[in-house]
């Protein structure tokens, strides 16, 4: 299922332009609690006013363009202007380093960076050395600092008609780095068609209705909150609500007080909201879908529904897929903790080693069927071998073992890479984590295999304690060998007080271990 045809992001906002004129696109709240709304016809106007400046300043079709910002309008706007003129966004994460940012700086081939003076010192140090360093256009600049330009001196002025440039459903709209939790992050290569399937996918699957109101505070540099607060608001006359940062305290205020009907979370930010005080109104609310990822326990999925009168749509996703491959299907059984149904679009398997299919129950690689620059990612930005590699006849390598179930139930089991090999045994580390998170003093935890002379590798856990909780690391590993075979259980506990995360809350495990 293509559901496509021949459309562009710029052809199709124009088109919901003409359509929805008047009703809110996009809301987004900063992090001071400012609060900015854009109509469809306003977004669409200041895009072109922005494809225009851009063009008259040099940046043309194929042009890279990093931006380098969290959840704020001038991303969305660049985005989007960028993809009428048919140059290419490279989100990068706010949280990079001046050495990872020079990376994805000179990789990326970047001509121009839009970001904002707070990051300016990291950008300036990334760009020190690079033979050809990128324009600064600065978000709240004026020009006054050395070797910037500022971004509005693109838009105003400029027209806000904008005379398309013709371009295939195909061509290239964004490069999103992996997050390099495993392996140094490669450029996934996202193409227009790309970008209007998973909004069109998401909306299908979670019935999205014109008018109705979509929340996260997840960072637009992933995939996760532009399929869910841009794409999918997008494809159907819905509104987008961004929350530039993610507060605990703050979060289920900001979801009633901007009437959201569905909202976004992962595990980590779930964990912190129940762990807020109640509040005798935080059942009224307009909330009919919660988007869920990255398990949780069976206590905090059961705490969080019964608090907030609503259940959690458990799902799959990776970038290369952009986004959606398996969800809980919105009527009918959602099998917890499996993540759901193949998605609408998709063709999923479990396959060993060979690339064999294997029987229901069965752990193997997850791989996903779809056509390449389309409904999965055309390519990795120059690097043809890893293309090659995860594409294969048409299907995604996606590097995570999972089983099915007889009913075609999808599991996550883990990362591949994240398996540790014990004395001939495959231990899933998140099978492990999970016993260890049911353990009352364990807030957050993380497992990763050492190097074993004997069995190959033995299992080494770094966990994170509640505060006024001391257990020793012999009652936690009591605690699991009451719960997981012997096989299975840590042999080393190591108490930390933080585990290194990326912006969207998944653990650095490649951090971790290379502390080993």
């Amino acid at each position: 299922m293509d559901m496509i045809g021949n459309r562009t992001l710029g052809g199709h906002l124009e088109e919901r332009a003409d359509l929805y004129g008047d009703r809110d696109l996009w809301v987004f709240e900063s992090a001071g609690g400012e609060i900015e709304c854009f109509t469809y016809r306003q977004v669409d106007r200041r895009v072109n006013q922005l494809a225009n400046g851009l063009l008259a300043a040099g940046i043309e079709v194929d042009s890279k363009v990093v931006v380098h910002l969290p959840n704020c309008s001038p991303f969305l706007l660049t985005w989007f202007a960028l993809a009428k003129i048919g140059a290419v966004m490279v989100p990068t994460n706010t949280a990079n380093t001046a050495a990872e940012m020079r990376y994805q700086l000179a990789f990326s081939d970047a001509v121009a960076i839009v970001t904002s003076s707070s990051f300016l010192g990291v950008i300036r140090q990334a760009t020190a050395d690079l033979p050809s360093p990128p324009r600064i256009y600065l978000i709240d600049g004026d020009g006054s600092a050395p070797d910037t330009r500022p971004w509005a001196g693109l838009w105003r002025g400029q027209s806000e008609r904008f005379a398309a440039v013709k371009l295939s459903p195909e061509h290239p709209a964004q490069i999103l780095f992996t997050s390099g939790t495993t392996a140094d992050p490669k450029g996934v290569v996202l193409t227009h068609a790309n970008c209007l399937f998973s909004g069109e996918q998401a909306a299908k699957l979670m019935r999205v209705a014109p008018g109705e109101r979509c929340l996260s505070a997840l960072p637009c540099f992933h995939c996760n909150a532009q399929t869910f607060v841009v794409l999918t608001p997008l494809a159907v006359g819905a509104a987008g609500v961004l929350i530039e940062t993610f507060s605990a305290s703050r979060f289920w205020t900001q979801v009633r007080s901007h009437r959201a009907n569905l909202i976004s979370l992962l595990s980590a930010m779930l964990r912190t909201v129940i762990a807020q005080p109640r509040s005798t109104e935080e059942r009224d609310h307009a909330v009919r879908i919660v988007n869920y990822g990255i398990n949780c326990t069976d206590q905090e999925k059961a705490d969080f529904e019964e608090r907030f009168g609503v259940a959690l749509l458990n799902g799959y996703g990776l970038t290369e897929a952009m986004t959606i491959v398996a969800s809980a299907p919105l009527d009918g059984r959602h099998n917890w903790p499996s993540v759901g149904l193949p998605a609408i679009g998709r063709e999923v398997r479990i396959v060993d080693a060979l690339g064999r299919e294997v029987p229901a129950g069965t752990i193997g690689q997850i791989v996903c069927k779809g056509t390449p620059g389309r409904t999965l990612f055309k390519e990795y930005y120059k690097n043809p071998e890893a293309t090659a590699a995860t594409l294969v006849d048409g299907w995604l390598q996606t590097g995570d073992a999972g089983y099915m179930d007889e009913a075609g139930y999808l599991y996550f089991f883990e990362r591949m890479k994240d398996v540790v090999k014990r004395g001939g045994e495959n231990v899933s580390t998140g099978e492990v984590e999970r016993a260890l998170l049911e353990h009352p003093a364990v807030l957050e935890c993380a497992v990763v295999g050492v190097p074993d002379p004997i069995k190959d590798e033995a299992i080494l856990a770094y966990v994170v304690l509640r505060p006024d909780h001391t257990p020793t690391p012999e009652a936690l590993i009591s605690h699991c060998a009451q719960r997981l075979a012997k096989f299975k259980v840590p042999q080393f506990i190591k108490v930390c007080s933080s585990l290194p995360k990326t912006a969207i809350g998944k653990i650095q495990k490649k951090a971790l271990k290379k502390e080993i």
